[in-house]
C-alpha cells in the first residue's frame, strides 16, 4: 500500500507539473497572439494600439515585460522609410512644450507624421508624475498626424525613461517619420538622450545666464543645434544670447565629423525663424546621410542602451533577490555606524549576488 501510495502521489506530482507546463505554455502562446495583434494595429497606424503598446513596454510586471519583449521585437522587423530622431532638452521655462507644439503643428502642415515623447519627472518622493505634456500641446495632440506620449522618468538619470528608446521604436513602424524627445529639463545632466536620438536640440532662454556657461563640458558639447527661444518679446536680450553662445561654440569639439554646431533665435508665438530651424535640421541629416555614418550611429545606440538596460536589470534583481538583501541588511548597521565603508560593504553585496547565482 505504501508502494502504491508512494506511485498515486508521484502521479499526482507529475500531473500537476504537465498541467503546470501547459497553462505556461497556452499564457505564453496568448502573449505571444497579443503582442502579434497588438503590432499589426500599430503597423497599420492606429494611435491607440500604439499608446497600448508603449504602456506595456513602460510596465514593470513579468508577464508584461515578455510581452513587451516581443512586441518591441516584431516593431523592430516592419519596414519603414528610416524615421528622424531629435531630441531635445532646456531648463524649466524655457519653453520646450511650446516650441515642440509649434514646430511639430508646422510639420504636420507640411505632411509629416509627428511623435513627440515626453518625458516627466518623477517625484522623489511619491514617485507620481504630473504628466502634463499633452494638456500643453492641446493642438498637437488633436492633429490626426501627431501622436503625444507623456512618460514618468521613474527616477532615471538623463532626462529620459528606461523604456523611451523601445517607445521610438514602436512610434516608427507606426508610420511616423518625425520622432522628437523632450526631456525632463533640469539642467545639465539631460545627456543620456543624446545616445538614443541622431540630432540633440538645446533650447536657452535669453538672458538666462546659460550663455556664461557655455564653455561647460556637458550638455553643450553635445549639441548639434542651439535655439535661442522667446526671441519675440525678448529681441536684444536673444540677439546677445546667440552671439555668445556662438562664440562659446567655437571653443567646443564639434561631435561630428561632418557638422559644426549651430545657433539660431526662434519664437514659437510669431514661428520666427521656424522655417528656418527646420531648414537647418534638414541640412544636419542631409550631412549625416553623405558622411555614411548614420548606420553606424544608430548601431552605436542600441549597443550602449542594451549596456544601459543590462545595469538596470541586474540592480533590479539584486534588490529582489532575498537572500542578498538579507546579508545587505546585517552590512547596514555597520556602515550606519561607520566601522565599514560604504564601498567595501557594496562590493562585499555584489560579490555575495553573484556567488549566489
Amino acid at each position: 500500500m505504501a508502494l502504491f501510495g508512494n506511485g498515486a502521489a508521484r502521479r499526482v506530482l507529475w500531473s500537476r507539473a504537465h498541467a503546470g507546463r501547459r497553462c505556461l505554455q497556452t499564457a505564453q502562446a496568448q502573449a505571444q497572439a497579443q503582442a502579434l495583434a497588438l503590432a499589426e494595429g500599430i503597423r497599420r497606424g492606429d494611435r491607440a494600439c500604439l499608446a497600448r503598446g508603449i504602456t506595456l513596454v513602460e510596465s514593470t510586471r513579468a508577464d508584461h515585460r515578455r510581452q513587451a519583449r516581443e512586441l518591441v521585437t516584431l516593431c523592430m522587423q516592419v519596414e519603414r522609410p528610416r524615421a528622424l530622431r531629435i531630441g531635445l532638452t532646456g531648463t524649466p521655462g524655457v519653453g520646450k512644450s511650446t516650441f515642440i507644439e509649434a514646430l511639430g503643428m508646422q510639420l504636420v502642415g507640411r505632411g509629416h507624421r509627428v511623435a513627440v515623447l515626453a518625458v516627466d519627472p518623477s517625484s522623489a518622493r511619491s514617485g507620481g508624475s504630473i504628466l502634463g505634456d499633452k494638456t500643453r500641446m492641446q493642438e498637437l495632440s488633436c492633429s490626426p498626424s501627431a501622436f503625444v506620449r507623456p512618460s514618468p522618468s521613474r527616477g532615471t538619470l538623463g532626462g529620459v525613461a528606461q523604456s523611451t528608446l523601445d517607445s521610438i521604436v514602436l512610434a516608427e513602424a507606426g508610420g511616423y517619420d518625425v520622432c522628437l524627445v523632450e526631456t525632463v529639463g533640469v539642467g545639465q545632466s539631460e545627456t543620456m538622450v543624446a545616445g538614443m536620438v541622431d540630432m540633440f536640440v538645446l533650447l536657452v532662454q535669453p538672458a538666462s545666464g546659460d550663455e556664461l556657461q557655455g564653455v561647460k563640458r556637458g550638455i553643450m558639447e553635445l549639441a548639434d543645434l542651439l535655439v535661442v527661444t522667446k526671441a519675440d518679446a525678448l529681441q536684444l536680450p536673444a540677439k546677445l544670447t546667440r552671439s555668445e553662445l556662438a562664440s562659446s561654440l567655437r571653443l567646443l569639439l564639434p561631435r561630428r565629423s561632418f557638422w559644426s554646431p549651430k545657433c539660431i533665435r526662434a519664437s514659437a508665438v510669431t514661428k520666427f525663424n521656424l522655417d528656418r530651424v527646420w531648414s537647418t535640421i534638414l541640412f544636419y541629416f542631409e550631412k549625416l546621410q553623405e558622411s555614411g555614418e548614420w548606420d553606424a550611429m544608430r548601431a552605436g545606440q542600441r549597443q550602449k542602451w542594451m549596456w544601459q538596460q543590462v545595469s538596470h536589470l541586474l540592480l533590479e534583481r539584486l534588490r529582489c533577490h532575498q537572500e542578498t538583501q538579507s546579508f545587505a541588511q546585517s552590512l547596514e548597521q555597520s556602515v550606519l555606524s561607520g566601522s565599514l565603508p560604504s564601498g567595501v560593504a557594496a562590493e562585499q553585496i555584489v560579490d555575495r549576488f553573484l556567488l549566489d547565482n
